[in-house]
């Protein structure tokens, strides 16, 4: 079971455009792209806290940092400084504030006062001194998104100056001191979290979602890793299904098939699973997009505006927790909701997230970029500002004011669902985050401890 799970089901709800680079669009490629990320970019750049670097979860509502929205930041600095965005010079400086504050924040069991425990960090951080947000848990996902992050930064940055130097010695004191051993129970898998006081949550990562990320980290760590058979127990739990006549390794949400492969390149390596199925990691992807979107397409409980460039199930913001009559029937919208599709289950409410088909773009972009590009040119204009695409959008909500003629479209960005697009669009692109991380050793040896083979791992 996944948190964001966990939270939907609990009711957990918690400047100007950038100017696009000069260089010209590829010409099988929209030009608004080029703005596009541009001005996400900008939420990374412009919202990260001065002092301690952090990225705020959600913008313009003010909440907490997230600690994976953070590990994101860092991995799109590189893109800022490949696409012209800044200067080497000023993403190293912010990286090296970044990592430094990681590293000094408070860390030790105590309930309060503290930024983490062990290595791993909460799930959100205070924005005021970026410790620990009420009573939220010690998160393995989370500290692992910001993990693939740091690692990000130190492979990217190699250059011998002392800034850079720097950034290599804070990013690999950070990656050591996580104690990822910790978290394994008893029955040979990792606990979702931990609370002072109270212990490890009952909530383990099995069964297929993002938590690739999280096990190659933690089996690819020279201080303290968890066993190889630990890759084992992980896909134990698959399910592999056909959906949407598509046979595919099934998660409903699209972020579970995004987040791993924003950072690792799956194309051409398999483990034993995939190898048995004759395909990788990358090519399930694609057809868990293709099957999200039949989904749309088919439209079974008639949703406004649904079709083949309007489509998109991932876990997002949403309009409000409200009953509706609906047609013959009744229907539940939420707020933050994991919708989604695939033969497991389907939650869906009429909520369209650009994040769904910008963070699958490497995998389809013959039917994700037609889609951004419909919902970046939708007739009312309000899903587009000054940071991209706020979070989601759904036509069929038109009980709130202003939103009768049009529908409900968000108010706020957030972080864990721009950096998708960002990094996913710069992957597809050119590949940079996936050419950076091929030359993580940390990042080959979890693969290797995985039993991945072929492909780049050979080189």
């Amino acid at each position: 079971m996944h948190f964001r799970y966990l939270l939907a089901c609990w009711g957990v709800a918690w400047l100007m455009a950038c100017t696009p680079p000069q260089e010209a669009a590829s010409a099988a490629e929209p030009p608004f792209l080029d703005t596009l990320q541009a001005r996400t970019f900008q939420y990374f750049w412009q919202l990260a806290d001065p002092v301690y670097g952090q990225i705020p979860d959600r913008h313009p509502t003010r909440t907490f940092s997230s600690i994976a929205a953070t590990g994101f930041g860092l991995a799109s600095y590189p893109v800022g400084v490949e696409r012209g965005y800044v200067s080497r010079s000023e993403a190293a400086a912010r990286t090296q504030l970044t990592l430094k504050a990681l590293w000094e924040l408070p860390q030790g069991p105590e309930a309060s006062g503290m930024a983490g425990y062990k290595g791993f960090f909460y799930h959100f951080l205070t924005l005021d001194s970026a410790r620990r947000f009420r009573e939220v848990e010690l998160s393995t996902i989370d500290t692992g998104l910001l993990m693939a992050g740091v690692l990000t930064s130190q492979t990217y940055f190699d250059g011998d100056d002392p800034v850079e130097r720097d950034i290599r010695a804070l990013a690999d004191s950070l990656y050591r001191r996580v104690e990822w051993d910790w978290f394994l129970q008893e029955n040979g898998l990792l606990s979702m979290g931990y609370h002072p006081g109270r212990g490890f949550l009952p909530y383990y990562w099995d069964g297929y979602n993002e938590a690739m990320i999280l096990l190659v980290l933690a089996m690819g760590s020279p201080t303290h890793p968890i066993p190889a058979e630990s890759w084992v127990r992980w896909t134990d739990s698959y399910e592999w299904d056909i959906y949407q006549d598509i046979p595919h390794l099934n998660f409903s949400p699209l972020f579970g098939h995004q987040y791993s492969q924003m950072f690792i390149d799956f194309r051409g390596i398999a483990d034993a699973y995939m190898r048995e199925r004759g395909i990788d990691y990358f090519e399930n992807a694609r057809r868990a997009t293709l099957a999200n979107r039949a989904y749309c397409i088919a439209n079974p409980q008639g949703f406004v505006g649904y079709g083949e460039d309007i489509w998109g199930l991932t876990a997002c913001d949403g309009p409000r927790d409200t009953l509706v009559a609906w047609g013959e029937d009744s229907v539940r919208f939420h707020t933050y909701w994991a919708r989604g599709a695939s033969a497991l289950h389907v939650r869906d409410d009429g909520t369209i997230a650009p994040t769904a088909a910008g963070g699958s773009v490497p995998f389809a972009p013959e039917v994700c970029l037609p889609a951004l590009e419909a919902m970046w040119s939708r007739d009312d204009g309000r899903l587009v500002g000054q940071y991209g695409f706020f979070d989601a959008f759904n036509p069929s909500y038109t009980w709130c004011e202003g939103c009768a003629e049009h529908g409900w479209v968000d108010h706020d960005y957030l972080g864990i669902d721009q950096g998708p697009i960002l990094i996913q669009l710069e992957n597809h692109r050119s590949g940079l985050i996936w050419e950076t991380l091929k030359r993580s050793p940390y990042i080959r040896a979890g693969l290797q401890q995985a039993g991945f083979t072929g492909g780049w791992l050979e080189g």
